[in-house]
Parts: structure tokens; C-alpha cells; sequence
């Protein structure tokens, strides 16, 4: 028997075991683009744990986790993959998110976080709303008004660290917005819509410049909106009264406030707000305090 290649043979399995590293790889699929869920795709070989690191201070230890950005931009993903004896190799790349096509706002409270698109139909009251988020105007204000089956009323400044019992609601940035109304935007359930004074002192209906409130409702049947549409002069689509009977809404409030965005992920947060308690004002016995800012 020749012992030298033997010796040899077991010399080089052992040194090619000493030698083994993990390779660390991966692929992205998925729309690069704010708020699209992305598919990180490990190829990995010889690696039995794993970290990631998506560029924007998440993290995640999953073999192939998905990812969703919140903001547009440029961003390093680095996979660190190790094997049972603790060895670790690197990789990364580099991916570009683009920032959502229409225009959006996310809505954070203690009950969860809402996103609400703002309609580009409404360009006075996006443009008013745009500018309030990005100036921090609505940081810390608080939903002062709240109705089951109603709506959810909010933005008036005085309400920031406004003590309890404290009456709200007639604050606001010194300004009113022309009123825009446009048929395809009615009140259904998660429908936001500018606050405004009432028709004996605001006979052309301007919104209040930053007070809002957003759609609970209740279900209405179809002759209701019949009703309805008899005395407002009005007429929905079938869409529209679908909406109403279905998911709800307020539809007497239709042409009388200016609706300009809705709710598309995070509705059952109004449920949430709206059932909460209430003291006599309708203001919530424990402050439900929101957070504004625009998706880019």
C-alpha cells in the first residue's frame, strides 16, 4: 500500500476543508420603487446564518426576506453570510428606489399608521396639504373631534399639548382654501376632507387651511341615496353607490366640503379612533396624537 499518496490524499481533504468559506450572493426582485415590496433572493452557498442590512437602518437575520422602502433614493444592501464555524463573507449592491407616482401621505398614530393618496383633482388643497406636512405643521396636533359612524376631525394647532377639557377647534394657519369640488370624490368610508365654518358666515364653502377630518360613516341603502340625490341634484355611479352601501360613508356631506384624498392602506385605524372614548366635546379622554409626513 503506498502510504505517501494516502497521506497525501487525506492532507489535501483536510486543507481543503481548513480553505472552505461561505460565498455570500444574492439577487432583488421586485418594482424598485417607495412602499413595493421587494423580494431578496439568497444564492448563497456553505452559509448557515445570515444578516442583512437594507441601507435605511432596517435589518433582517430571514434566508430571503422581503424589504419595502418608505422613501425614494439610493441605497446599499451588504448580506453577511456565516458558516457553523463562524467564517463570514460579504456582498452587496447597490439599487435605486423611485419615489411613488402619485401623491402620498402617511398618517402615523398610536392604533397604527395610514396611507392616505391625495387627489391631484384637488390641486389647491394637495398643494395647501403638501405644504403644511413637509413645515411639521401637523407633528403632535391631535384628532380632537371624534364621532362613531361619523368622522375624525383634526389639525387645528391649538390642540398641540392642548390640556384635557380644554375646548378645540377653532385654530387654524391664519388662511381659507377656495373650495373644490369634483364628482368622482365622494365621502365613503376613509375619505379625507377639509374642515370648514358653516354656510350663515362661509357662504362659498372655503376649507379651513389645515383642519381635516377623515370619513367613518355608516351604510346607506339604495333608496337612501336615492333621497339623496333628489335633493342635492346630484347622481352617483354605480361605483359610488356600492361604495355607500358596501363600506359607507356620509354622503349628505357630498358638494358641501371638499374632499381630497382617501384612505388607501390602514383603514381599520379610523375603526379604532372612531370608537374610542369620548368626553362631551367629542374630544378622546386619552389624546390621540398624529404624525404626518409625505412619501417621496
Amino acid at each position: 500500500m503506498n502510504y505517501k499518496v494516502m497521506t497525501a490524499g487525506v492532507l489535501a481533504i483536510i486543507l481543503m476543508g481548513a480553505c472552505s468559506r461561505p460565498i455570500a450572493k444574492f439577487s432583488v426582485a421586485g418594482q424598485q420603487q417607495v412602499l413595493k415590496s421587494l423580494e431578496f433572493e439568497n444564492q448563497s452557498e456553505k452559509a448557515t446564518s445570515y444578516e442583512w442590512d437594507f441601507g435605511d437602518g432596517n435589518t433582517s437575520d430571514a434566508a430571503s426576506p422581503n424589504h419595502t422602502y418608505k422613501t425614494s433614493g439610493n441605497y446599499t444592501i451588504i448580506l453577511k453570510a456565516s458558516d457553523e464555524k463562524g467564517k463570514i463573507k460579504t456582498a452587496q449592491k447597490q439599487i435605486t428606489i423611485d419615489p411613488p407616482k402619485a401623491c402620498l401621505v402617511e398618517l402615523e398614530t398610536k392604533y397604527g399608521n395610514m396611507l392616505i393618496q391625495l387627489s391631484d383633482a384637488t390641486p389647491k388643497h394637495q398643494d395647501n396639504f403638501v405644504k403644511l406636512v413637509e413645515e411639521g405643521f401637523y407633528d403632535s396636533l391631535l384628532f380632537h373631534r371624534v364621532i362613531n359612524e361619523f368622522m375624525v376631525q383634526g389639525g387645528d394647532p391649538k390642540s398641540k399639548n392642548a390640556p384635557a377639557g380644554q375646548a378645540l377647534g377653532s385654530g387654524g394657519p391664519g388662511y381659507t382654501v377656495e373650495a373644490e369640488f369634483v364628482d368622482s370624490l365622494i365621502h365613503q368610508k376613509g375619505a379625507l376632507a377639509a374642515a370648514r365654518t358653516g354656510d350663515a358666515v362661509n357662504p362659498q364653502k372655503r376649507s379651513s387651511g389645515s383642519q381635516f377630518y377623515i370619513v367613518h360613516g355608516k351604510t346607506f341603502t339604495e333608496n337612501e341615496l336615492r333621497r339623496i340625490e333628489s335633493n342635492k341634484g346630484i347622481r352617483y355611479t354605480p361605483e359610488q353607490k356600492e361604495a355607500y352601501i358596501t363600506m359607507g360613508g356620509a354622503p349628505f356631506l357630498d358638494r358641501e366640503y371638499t374632499v381630497f384624498g382617501q384612505i388607501i392602506e390602514g383603514l381599520d385605524v379610523i375603526d379604532k379612533i372612531a370608537t374610542t372614548a369620548t368626553d362631551g366635546r367629542d374630544r378622546p379622554t386619552e389624546d390621540v396624537i398624529m404624525k404626518i409626513r409625505l412619501i417621496r
